[in-house]
This record gives structure tokens, sequence and C-alpha cells, in this order.
């Protein structure tokens, strides 16, 4: 792995300012960063990131604009930048989005800020930087990897066969999610929620989504 470059230029992103002054503190104390933009929203990181081309991105989950939105727009147009969260929200649907999105590492407040330099320097290495007790969830969600619908597939009764993430849309639907619940879960936009659940009942031949919902409940009870 190529050593990170020094001085690391970082985007502080976070829609509370005294959260940036205070990274901004941490980071300009130690000679390998340098906080290059600051932002107060999602649309202005993105602007500011694709403007300084930082090495680093450091972005809060629920800042105005949408914090995995941002992570992307710039996974995707910055691939070499490195992306962390830094949020107050320990929630799993903001976790895995992040990580689906392409961040690199998911940080919590409560953290010690002054660990703050030595853990995205990390970063910057190559290595994730995860709290324990969220690595603990990714865990138990890997193990868990093999929903009822992956032993539904085999055997579904249907010619025209679901894909994975049709699959994932139906699960979703049988527990009750919303189209905008499950957008989130998943992180995807609605309008992509619903061209999948469309999908699903043109191969499925139901007239709607509850009925969808309500033959996978019978294989899956069977």
């Amino acid at each position: 792995m190529t050593p990170p470059p020094n001085p690391l230029r970082v985007l502080v992103a976070d829609d509370h300012a005294p959260t940036r002054d205070e990274v901004r503190q941490v980071l300009d104390a130690d000679e390998r960063f340098q906080v290059c933009a600051e932002a107060a929203n999602a649309v202005a990181a993105v602007q500011s990131a694709l403007a300084e081309r930082p090495d680093l991105c450091l972005l809060d989950v629920r800042m105005p604009g949408n914090g995995l939105a941002a992570v992307w727009e710039i996974a995707g147009r910055l691939p070499q930048t490195r992306i962390v969260m830094l949020t107050v929200s320990d929630e799993n649907a903001d976790l895995f989005g992040a990580l689906q999105a392409g961040a690199h590492g998911y940080l919590l407040k409560t953290m010690n800020l002054k660990l703050l330099p030595d853990v995205l320097y990390s970063v910057c290495s190559g290595e994730a930087a995860i709290p324990p007790q969220l690595v603990a969830r990714l865990l138990e969600r890997l193990h868990k990897r093999e929903p009822r619908w992956r032993h539904l597939a085999d055997d579904w009764p249907h010619t025209e066969r679901l894909t994975s993430r049709e699959w994932q849309v139906l699960e979703l639907l049988a527990r009750g999610q919303s189209t905008a619940e499950i957008a989130r879960s998943l992180v995807l936009s609605t309008s992509a929620v619903r061209v999948h659940i469309a999908a699903i009942v043109r191969k499925l031949k139901v007239a709607n989504r509850a009925a969808a919902v309500e033959l996978f409940r019978q294989h899956s009870n069977s």
C-alpha cells in the first residue's frame, strides 16, 4: 500500500458548526492533515469535493441534503478519495447504507476526537474505521445473509426468476415496509423501488404488490 500523502487534505462536512470547528482544531493540530474545505450540507459537500479533490471526506450522515447521497456522489466521481462518516446515528440503516454507498469508515460523535487523526490516517493507509459495537452488527448481518428468499429462490415455481435486488424488495414489502422505507433500507431512490416492484408484479403474474406479498408469504410458510 502506498503511504498516504503528507499532509492529507480533508473536507469536513457537518451542519453543526461547533462540530466542524472542533474537528478542524483537532486536525489542524496534527501535521499529517490539512483541512482544505468545510461544508454545511450535502450539496455543498459534493461541490467542495469536486472542486478541491481532497484525500479524505469526513461527512455527517444526517446533514441537510442527505449525507448518504453525498457519499454516493463523491464515491462515484472521486474513487480515490476516502470517505468516513462522523455522526450521532448508530442506526443500522445509516451504517449499512453508508458502507453500501462507498464509505470506508463509520465513526460516532461520542468518540474521543483526540483519537480522530490516528483513525483517519489509518483509513488513508487502507484500513477501515468502525467502532467494535458496530462491527458486531456487521458480523451479525453477514451471518444472516441467507434470508428466507434465498431458500425460496431455488424452488420458486415461477419460470421468470427474480433478481437478488427484486427478492430484497419483495422481502421488505412482506415485512410491511413502505416504498420510502425500502428506499432508505436499500439506499435506492423511491422511483427505483417502484420500478423493482413493477418488475416483481409482472414476473409473478399477479395483480399488485399485495398479491405478490401474499404469494411470497405462502411459499415462505410452506
